[in-house]
């Protein structure tokens, strides 16, 4: 991998992390468009895009996640109604407590599931009847009867844990199958988008420290096979910056209700790349 793939990659990486059309999808895509070689055993650059957007994540909800952490050594004076959660607990509390339930369902498939799970990414054909799956859901939440429930409850954040734990498969999209099924399930737009990039923070950060385990297994060197530290470097940076900018553009995007253009996009694409795949 050369600097100039990596910079495509890194951008891909950071803006289909937020945006509702599946980030290990669409890097299948570009690998295979990119001639990519041996796309996934370039352990190292996967978990530096990772965490790039990770890290862009902590910087646009800056305030939310500094908010959760205070709250959590506090004690007292901030009790919530019941109707949130548990009454002995303070909001950020609660909200802590929400993003565990929700890693339950991912938990688990990590795993129980991974090489399964592995086992699909190398099949453009999934991708792309992946991709139509987003489509139908985000379509769905569209048009689903809107409610306004209050708080997310740990019911909810159970369901939309388990859509995340559906979305690793390559073409389901993560932020569009939780936020899809978080108005499907009757929540605040508002609520939804801070939520569903909050939620995922941990599962990639343990996904990279497994992935770390793995690298020094392999041994370093192996890992780094077929990429230089500069094109580590330029996919870093585009990730992280590309990250920031779709995290703060997709949360004004949610509150707006504007998802069905991106149903429309992964419908298309998703058709493509099944035409593609039949007849190439």
């Amino acid at each position: 991998m050369d600097w100039l793939q990596a910079l495509i990659m890194g951008i891909f990486q950071g803006l289909t992390e937020y945006l509702p059309v599946s980030s290990s999808g669409h890097l299948a895509l570009a690998a295979e468009l990119l001639s990519v070689e041996d796309p996934d055993k370039i352990m190292t650059f996967t978990i530096a895009v990772h965490v790039a957007t990770v890290l862009s994540t902590l910087v646009i909800l800056w305030k939310e996640v500094t908010w959760i952490f205070k709250g959590l050594f506090k004690t007292g004076n901030s009790i919530v109604p019941s109707s949130y959660g548990i009454r002995s607990l303070n909001e950020e509390q609660n909200y802590a407590l929400l993003i565990i339930v929700s890693m339950i369902p991912v938990g688990i498939v990590g795993l129980c599931f991974k090489d399964q799970v592995e086992a699909y990414f190398s099949s453009l054909m999934v991708v792309g009847v992946c991709l139509c799956i987003t489509a139908l859901l985000l379509s769905f939440s569209y048009i689903a009867k809107p409610r306004t429930k209050e708080h997310i409850s740990y019911v909810d954040a159970f369901i939309i844990g388990i859509a995340q734990a559906c979305a690793v498969l390559p073409g389901l999209s993560r932020s569009g199958s939780t936020i899809g099924t978080g108005l499907i399930l009757g929540n605040k737009k508002e609520n939804l988008a801070q939520f569903s990039f909050l939620m995922v923070i941990p599962p990639i950060l343990g996904q990279a420290l497994l992935d770390v385990k793995d690298m020094i297994e392999e041994g370093v060197e192996a890992a780094m096979a077929g990429i230089s530290v500069s094109a580590l470097v330029v996919g870093f940076v585009a990730a992280f910056i590309t990250g920031c900018l779709a995290c703060k553009w997709m949360i004004n995007i949610v509150k707006k209700g504007k998802l069905i253009y991106f149903a429309i996009y992964c419908a298309i694409v998703g058709v493509a790349t099944i035409i593609w795949q039949l007849f190439a």
